[in-house]
């Protein structure tokens, strides 16, 4: 096997006042940005403490993953820096996500899911039995 050193991904803090890392600043989503897009979505909408809190904690799990899978593709690339290309390909394979707008401006098709001989069968059973 090659000579492969893991380097462990470090966390991205923000230092605050007087050089101290910050906790809600290192955060990307903030409970006002969060209780500002639940406004966004219905006004009336109110969050309660228990589930902004579980709510800043998914998204905060959810960055930190796909920043520490980007940055592993990054260095299969053998690369020391972070492109949007790791980023997207981690999201269109894991999460089959795609961020229009960033990174290359190629149209992309509409991908078909393949359906098996044994599922079209099924269907067409299905089919049959309904009509009746």
């Amino acid at each position: 096997m090659a000579n492969s050193t893991a380097t462990p991904v470090k966390p991205l803090v923000i230092p605050g006042p007087a050089g101290r890392a910050s906790p809600e600043v290192s955060q990307v989503l903030t409970k006002k940005k969060l209780q500002d897009l639940v406004r966004e979505i219905d006004p009336n909408e109110q969050l309660d403490e228990d589930v902004e809190e579980m709510l800043l904690q998914i998204a905060d799990d959810f960055i930190e993953s796909v920043v520490t899978a980007a940055c592993q593709l990054a260095r299969h690339r053998k690369s020391n820096t972070l492109e949007v290309k790791d980023v997207q390909l981690h999201l269109e394979r894991q999460w089959n996500m795609w961020i229009p707008g960033y990174g290359s401006e190629e149209i992309r098709p509409f991908k078909k899911a393949c359906t098996t001989e044994a599922h079209k069968q099924r269907m067409a059973l299905i089919r049959k039995t309904t009509k009746k």
